[in-house]
């Protein structure tokens, strides 16, 4: 005697998954930081000064603080740094208007000359003595700190 062969039929239905898988999406975002981060660094803008040294202690400006940063290179041509390009070079008697009329508009804005260490000193003067014509108050120097300091 034989049995007869009983076959059941049990169907499973699977729901659709309604999650999104993030995954690949945080691959690519830790890709993207770590090019961020590669380059970032590489995105320094204005001209190459190298900066005359100087014993003094750094100044610590608030987050909002705007500053107007005069760039004067070892050939003596003037760059500003504000808006604009950087590396295109500029008169004295231009650069004064810019930073008078940006002054006017906003009293605390702190301009600084970052002079090359090869420039003559006469030349730094001039561009200062140019700013405060224009209306600027203040005028401070940017330097590197000396070798003792670092």
């Amino acid at each position: 005697m034989s049995t007869p062969k009983t076959t059941s039929k049990i169907t499973v239905r699977r729901k659709p998954v309604s999650e999104i898988n993030v995954v690949p999406y945080l691959d690519v975002m830790l890709v993207l930081l770590v090019v961020f981060m590669i380059t970032a660094p590489m995105l320094v803008q204005g001209v190459k000064v190298e900066l005359p040294d100087a014993d003094a202690k750094p100044i610590v400006l608030p987050k909002d603080q705007e500053m107007i940063i005069v760039s004067i290179d070892e050939k003596g041509t003037f760059y500003l740094n504000v808006g604009g390009d950087p590396k295109k070079p500029k008169s004295k008697i231009q650069i004064a208007d810019i930073v008078s009329k940006i002054v006017k508009a906003k009293p605390n804005t702190m301009v600084l000359v970052e002079g090359d260490e090869r420039v003559p000193y006469g030349v730094v003067v001039a561009m200062m003595a140019e700013l405060q014509g224009a209306g600027v108050p203040n005028v401070g120097l940017i330097t590197e700190n000396s070798p003792a300091r670092r």
